[in-house]
């Protein structure tokens, strides 16, 4: 399961040199996972307000090239792996057909206490361990 969506890099997320700051990939990564919820018909504020909450375990990026201001970029989304508990997407952040960054995410479910839940049955159509 792929999404792609387009992010123009804004003034106020460049770093003094004008490159887009390391620490606005995590944010166009959240981005990317929200809309490619909403690509399925599903909100993410609906899955916290029936108690499953979505929280980051493990990020990993990988810079390859800079973004610049007022770039416009392709951030490609893929839901890796599902389990149980947890969802592995993957990140590729493009200029222009151009690899600037890759990444990768886990998400584990829990409720409202931090305890660990099975996903919602909503997001276990995905691919699988």
């Amino acid at each position: 399961m792929t999404g792609e969506i387009a992010i123009r890099v804004r003034y106020a997320e460049t770093d003094r040199m004008g490159f887009l700051h390391h620490s606005m990939h995590l944010v166009y990564f959240e981005q990317g996972r929200t809309e490619l919820l909403r690509s399925l018909g599903l909100a993410y504020r609906d899955l916290e307000d029936q108690g499953y909450l979505l929280v980051l375990t493990k990020v990993e990026v990988r810079y390859r090239s800079p973004a610049r201001y007022d770039d416009l970029l392709t951030l490609r989304t893929t839901v890796e792996r599902t389990t149980a508990v947890r969802i592995d997407h993957n990140y590729e952040l493009l200029r222009d057909g151009t690899l600037l960054a890759e990444g990768k995410t886990t998400l584990a479910c829990v409720d409202r206490e931090g305890r660990i839940q099975p996903l919602p049955e909503s997001l276990r159509s995905t691919p699988r361990e």
